[in-house]
């Protein structure tokens, strides 16, 4: 059989039962001509959604089985879900191949150990392993529990052992992560999100008042205007990409790519504009100034929904790369001066007329003035013409009857300064009147299927569900902890839904403590564990490398192939007393430990962590829900139990959680009344059922509760519908008060399947269920005037009728608000308004700057040369000695994922390892020429940190760029091989970076670093 790529796809695709090499055509061509029956009246049709990224797409899972008792059902199809309204049937290559991650020969049977300095894995039972462990917890807890600091504090944390959990595991299994790790007092808790996605909640809540997605994947067909930068969804979410091709069709949308390779995205974009890898910010920055300088401003938008007439402190200022409060010391920002004047009130000054000196709006002419187009083009190597296009098109929708959409992901997030470059685009589009709007917003791409419920459901080192802060050591009572995170009203009227803090903390104590939190303990506030400082994942592998972390329980994370500079978290995790993986798969991580040459080239023997395998379930053997971009609640159904002895997440932790318990009542322990108040009420408490946990994410009433009127507004033990009916009082549990809605008395709404779309503009709010309140457009307020009328009467989403807002989405806003009443949009942020200027809730500056990458290709920044790279980057000693220089590494380095795999998943799975079997770098044509490279060679490349070597690729999509007067070439490395899977055996791409992360976020910079390339 003779096929292409796309024809290999199509067939694997589309309903083959099976993979296997004679069905794939790699046989005598009567293989597929034959008839091939199926027996699809025997199946059970189960509904899920695909398990790689956060596009969320729809799935009809085929099993065969007759249900017996002790008879496993059988997968031998899956494919698309035709009703599905983002997919509607479709998959991509990586979700072609599901059926063979599911049976892939690397899914873990038993579990297994691996003895210290043994080179070999042994089969144990569950009971040996579960209790080992257990035993290993206790033993680590109870001689390092830290109940009090050495002021006196009580602070109840665990630090000698820390958590890693899932990007794809069910929204109830990281309720129960949460309520396991934080119950034992952990604080090194984290998930993919640190390494992904940080910098988007960090830019965009300052920004808006919400960290998510704005408007939604269907919702891109309506933009007029798509920029695509820092992302490429065509390569990383294909179907999602479909509907950029909608708004190309049927919109005749202009499709913009600025990306430092003319990749998969820019090949169906209207232009393409190169840019260096790092300097985001400068373009645009760049943008924003030519928006200004040319009068393209949505001028009734901005001064009605922004803050730029709000008044700054008098002593704010930025000179020579330094904004005011800098210590020089501590190289960490006093951020007094950034905030507004405020009046005698209490209230944030305000100029009308924009003339005041001190208003945002003047501040920020100042501030961008300096990014002229020539320095522009000096920074980041893009073409004049380009730039100016780019800024030409996006300022087209500077009208009220046009909308931008702009769309990015990782290439913005791998950054240190990677929160301002998403500032950057938050402002440009404030300044076009594009957010709230249809087809308009900042959509941010994520990566995993649920990394973004795993980041509302609090799994980060320092936050706790529904974002909200898990408390310092220095907020020591409940009182000071509230007044602290609990922000004040800065204008008359304004919403300031944070004012609610108190009532969403309370309910979420008293669902994780149940009875044992009540008013006399101030609902359990001490039993939380108090933070000093932040422990996410570079600060974990420091920690191992000091000695001061001994255990690590990882689940569906892959910390040796994800965390930056992968020699440096080798030699971390071989400091480990104990590792426990929970995965479907057989990880790197899990077998670092196992010399495999010069891919992993370590010495057993020395290694003295004990490590335990725990198989789990994966996608297909779960019930329960996952949070895609847009923000969607989709629950899905497990079509058979998980292979061998494998056990669902939920089964695991619940067996692990009752052994500690039991040993903890039966022997004592340090601590054990803040681990045994937890509330795991649960049936079956060694396994909690997906709905018990969902309903207990939704809440309840623990009493009747009344309105101020008095009449009863729920019974006891009845679903609350609504985040607006929690209390403070402890009469409502709710362990995320942003899921409230999900599961009401109505049902499961997650669970909801009308794909009826009547407006024809996406509106189907019908299907599943989206935080917060099932709105699919936030801040939708902003989408009509001051008067409640439509900005585009063509396209109205929201407007007053006189009585109430009402239109094709949820008000995300008082309902009943009237204009008259001068309530501002953005309900989350205390004065109401987007933030141009983003005050103190970042800390690396309230306006946007760049700075460049940690290892610079030029040595200098062209607009401050005493500040090079940002002033307030968090470096460890370990890590600043293992920084490059140009002269040495003369090459700029970004990783990138390519379509037909996903991070390091599927390379476990036949089909997507036929079509991706190689490691391969790519590199420009004028770089192989002056290194003798042809495409094909093998080349080795190497920083500071090591070295990987691979097929060399060379390229037109890669050109050298004329940056401060030199020439700048960059390299291209995907990042998905390693040395477990079905591919050829590779090099972990991560080898190569540096562990410095952004400046808010500590968010590695995986997207500029400098190496050089050689050929072998």
């Amino acid at each position: 059989m003779e096929t292409n790529r796309r024809g290999f796809f199509k067939i694997c695709a589309g309903g083959m039962a099976g993979t296997t090499l004679a069905a794939l055509g790699f046989s005598p061509a009567t293989a597929l001509a034959a008839p091939r029956s199926y027996k699809l009246l025997r199946a059970k049709e189960t509904r899920n959604n695909c398990t790689y990224c956060a596009v969320g797409c729809g799935i009809l899972i085929y099993s065969l089985g007759d249900g017996a008792k002790n008879a496993r059902d059988a997968i031998f199809h899956i494919e698309g879900d035709p009703d599905h309204p983002v997919s509607r049937g479709s998959l991509c290559p990586k979700g072609a191949g599901l059926i063979d991650y599911i049976h892939s020969e690397e899914r873990l049977q038993y579990p297994q150990y691996r003895a210290p300095g043994s080179n070999q894995w042994q089969r144990i039972g569950w009971d040996e392993a579960i209790d080992r462990i257990a035993r290993l917890m206790k033993a680590d807890r109870d001689a390092n529990f830290q109940q009090k600091n050495k002021d006196g504090v009580v602070v109840n944390r665990w630090t000698t052992t820390g958590m890693l959990c899932s990007s794809a595991a069910s929204n109830e299994t990281g309720a129960l992560d949460y309520k396991f790790s934080r119950g034992l007092g952990m604080l090194a808790v984290e998930n993919q999100a640190r390494l992904c996605h940080g910098p988007t909640v960090s830019a965009l809540a300052p920004s808006f008042g919400r960290g998510a997605m704005t408007n939604n994947w269907i919702d891109i067909k309506n933009a007029d205007v798509i920029l695509i930068m820092g992302g490429n969804p065509a390569e990383a979410h294909p179907v999602g990409f479909k509907w950029v091709i909608e708004a190309k069709k049927h919109n005749n949308a202009q499709v913009m790519v600025v990306d430092p390779r003319f990749n998969r995205s820019a090949a169906v974009a209207d232009y393409y504009a190169p840019i260096r890898p790092g300097s985001d910010a400068a373009f645009l920055l760049g943008v924003i100034h030519y928006l200004i300088e040319n009068d393209k401003i949505q001028h009734e938008y901005v001064k009605s929904y922004t803050n730029a007439t709000l008044l700054v402190r008098d002593d704010y200022a930025f000179t020579e790369g330094l904004f005011s409060g800098f210590d020089q010391t501590t190289h960490r920002y006093d951020t007094t001066s950034w905030q507004y004047q405020l009046d005698e009130k209490g209230q944030a000054k305000r100029d009308e007329t924009l003339t005041h000196p001190r208003c945002v709006w003047n501040l920020l002419k100042e501030h961008v003035s300096r990014y002229t187009l020539d320095a522009v083009v000096n920074i980041c190597g893009t073409p004049k013409e380009d730039f100016l296009t780019v800024c030409q098109t996006l300022a087209t929708t500077c009208v009220t009857n046009k909308t931008a959409s702009i769309l990015y992901a990782l290439g913005w997030t791998h950054h240190t300064n990677g929160g301002q470059i998403i500032r950057c685009a938050a402002m440009i589009q404030l300044l076009l009147g594009n957010i709230g709007m249809i087809g308009g917003g900042i959509n941010a791409l994520r990566g995993h299927s649920n990394v973004q419920g795993y980041t509302d459901l609090g799994l980060l080192s320092l936050n706790m569900p529904g974002y909200m802060p898990l408390p310092s050591e220095k907020q020591t009572t409940l009182e000071s902890f509230l007044g602290a995170i609990t922000p004040a009203t800065l204008g008359a009227g304004e919403v300031n839904y944070w004012q609610n803090t108190p009532k969403f903390f309370v309910s979420l104590m008293k669902s994780i403590y149940g009875d044992k939190a009540t008013a006399q303990n101030s609902w359990g506030f001490d039993w939380l564990p108090k933070w000093d400082k932040s422990y996410d994942v570079t600060t974990q592998a420091e920690l191992m490398l000091d000695g001061k972390m001994n255990g690590y329980l990882i689940q569906g994370f892959n910390p040796l192939a994800a965390f930056p500079d992968k020699n440096k978290a080798s030699q971390a995790f071989s400091k480990l007393k104990y590792m426990v993986v929970i995965d479907p798969l057989a990880t790197e991580s899990a077998s670092f430990w196992q010399n495999e040459g010069e891919f992993n080239n370590v010495d057993s023997a020395a290694i003295q962590t004990e490590v335990f395998r725990l198989p789990s379930s994966c996608f297909a053997e779960e019930d329960g829900s996952i949070a895609n971009s847009s923000r969607w609640l989709q629950w899905h159904w497990a079509a058979v139990a998980p292979p061998g002895e494998a056990l669902n997440d939920a089964k695991i932790l619940g067996r692990l959680f009752t052994r500690l318990r039991e040993l903890y009542q039966n022997e004592g322990g340090v601590a054990a009344e803040s681990f045994l108040s937890v509330n795991w009420n649960y049936r079956d408490p060694t396994d909690p059922q997906p709905e018990e946990v969902a309903r207990e994410a939704n809440g309840s009433a623990l009493q009747d509760i009344f309105d101020d009127q008095g009449k009863l507004v729920l019974k006891k033990g009845q679903q609350i519908a609504s985040f607006a009916q929690l209390k403070d009082d402890g009469s409502t549990a709710s362990f995320c008060w942003i899921y409230a809605g999900s599961w009401t008395e109505a049902g499961n709404m997650m669970a909801s399947r009308d794909n009826t779309d009547p407006s024809g503009l996406g509106s189907v709010s019908g299907w599943s269920w989206a935080w917060p309140a099932n709105r699919r457009i936030l801040y939708n307020r902003a989408s009509a005037d001051a008067s409640g009328k439509a900005w585009d009467p063509k396209r109205p989403l929201l407007e007053w009728d006189g009585t109430r807002w009402h239109g094709l989405d949820v008000p995300d806003f008082p309902v009943n608000s009237a204009p008259d009443k001068k309530v501002s949009p953005f309900i989350m942020l205390p004065d109401g308004l987007g933030h141009l200027f983003s005050l103190n809730k970042m800390v690396d500056g309230p306006f946007p700057e760049h700075y460049e990458p940690m290892e610079s290709p030029i040595g200098t920044n062209p607009l401050h040369p005493k500040v090079v790279s940002s002033p307030v980057v968090r470096v460890f000693p370990r890590d600043k000695k293992a920084l490059g220089k140009a002269a040495d590494f003369p090459y700029v380095a970004t990783s990138y994922s390519i379509t037909e795999l996903f991070r390091h998943w599927t390379k476990h799975a036949l089909l997507n390892a036929i079509a991706q079997p190689e490691q391969f770098v790519e590199i420009s044509e004028q770089l192989a020429k002056a290194k003798s490279i042809a495409t094909g060679d093998a080349i080795r490349v190497s920083s500071q940190r090591g070295y990987i070597r691979a097929k060399a690729v060379v390229t037109a999509r890669l050109h050298p760029l004329t940056v401060n007067g030199e020439q700048i070439e960059t390299v291209g490395i995907p990042c998905h091989w390693g040395f477990t899977g079905a591919t050829r055996k590779g090099f972990l791409a991560n080898t190569l970076t540096h562990s410095i992360g952004e400046a808010n976020s500590q968010t590695p910079e995986y997207k500029a670093f400098l190496v050089n390339v050689e050929k072998v």
